[in-house]
């Protein structure tokens, strides 16, 4: 190594061992290997040197470089592993200490209704039953009665998805939870007692309305079931819901396809201040009635020896009602300040059936 070369080598050396962070680091890769570092230079003035010096000038300033290229990404290292070791000093945390207070989480007001509902109606017996979101043509209408010119099967009303296979009619996003009905009644002989609560789907969106919402039915089959027995179901639990044991309940007849007869059922309410149980006027809450025959014959049961009720209610409805939240979209906004003012205590249990 000439004598240049040999200086540089020393220089660069010095300045590696006197670099403490990678910033002086970077600076001293810069000064000798950047565009206009004292070894670029080196390189470029091998041009200027006759064919035979040049070659061996050349393999000398090249030999050189990959030292110093070396020694740069060395001392690289070692300052990264300093720094990090630093760092780790710092940040360190002491796990003796007690933890940092935190905000208790909250019960979302649909998942605290379902646990009402479900302690309400498991004390009169019903046992929960699922079914899948996406469901078929026939389990989401035509078990259930549902014609073919009914509203409810036209596009703008339900979401449609690809049939299964070619030929088969398209499967649909339930739009109601009574398909789990149908899939109880084929799984299982009656009797026949449950609930059955989650996710359905409607095109539809506004303030009161949402392309996915939480629908609770029940369904109930046995060999003397009557009306009295369907009033005598849905008043107990309205009244327990609501903690109100005197309010108010009316059974209006209606039509539903899978029921008959069908009935409205309305609770006391007064209109000007929206108070439940209070005032002189009726607010529309949930439909029901006695299961259809064909409805019955469809999931293969014979309607002359078996009857029953079922009835069916929108879970964000009677959430707003009894809480006073007059706007359905928050419900999915996931805003943490609305979940601190309506949210419940995970520790305090729905257990509403034992204020009864």
């Amino acid at each position: 190594m000439t004598d240049d070369l040999a200086t540089l080598a020393a220089a660069t050396a010095r300045e590696l061992a006197e670099a403490r962070d990678l910033r002086t680091l970077e600076e001293v890769r810069v000064a000798v290997l950047g565009k206009s570092g004292r070894l670029t230079a080196l390189l470029k003035a091998l041009g200027g040197l006759p064919p035979e010096a040049r070659r061996a000038r050349g393999a000398a300033v090249n030999a050189l470089k990959e030292q110093l290229t070396a020694a740069i990404e060395a001392r690289r290292a070692a300052l990264e592993e300093a720094a990090l070791a630093a760092r780790l000093g710092a940040e360190r945390v002491d796990v003796t200490l007690p933890a940092r207070p935190s905000a208790l989480g909250l019960i979302h007001p649909i998942s605290r209704t379902i646990e009402e509902i479900a302690a309400i109606f498991g004390a009169m017996g019903f046992a929960l039953a699922e079914g899948p979101d996406i469901e078929s043509d026939w389990h989401n209408f035509g078990a259930l009665n549902i014609p073919a010119h009914h509203p409810a099967r036209a596009d703008h009303d339900t979401f449609y998805l690809p049939a299964s296979a070619p030929g088969q009619p398209p499967r649909v996003l339930r739009t109601h939870t009574s398909p789990v009905q149908v899939r109880t009644m084929l799984a299982a002989p009656p009797p026949i007692r449950v609930i059955a609560m989650g996710r359905t789907y409607r095109a539809d969106h506004d303030a009161t309305h949402s392309p996915m919402f939480h629908q609770c039915e029940g369904l109930a089959l046995d060999r003397a079931l009557t009306l009295g027995h369907l009033k005598g179901c849905l008043i107990d639990f309205l009244r327990a819901y609501f903690a109100l044991p005197t309010l108010p309940v009316r059974f209006r007849a209606s039509y539903f396809p899978f029921t008959e007869p069908s009935m409205e059922v309305d609770i006391g309410w007064d209109r000007r201040s929206g108070e439940i149980g209070q005032g002189g006027d009726w607010l529309e809450i949930l439909g029901s009635g006695m299961v259809h025959p064909k409805v019955l014959a469809n999931a293969g049961i014979d309607p002359r020896e078996w009857q029953g009720f079922a009835f069916g209610m929108g879970i964000e409805r009677i959430t707003m009602l009894k809480h006073g939240i007059n706007d359905l979209r928050p419900f999915f906004e996931s805003d943490p300040r609305w979940l601190r003012h309506y949210g419940f205590s995970p520790l305090a249990p729905a257990l509403l059936h034992e204020r009864v």
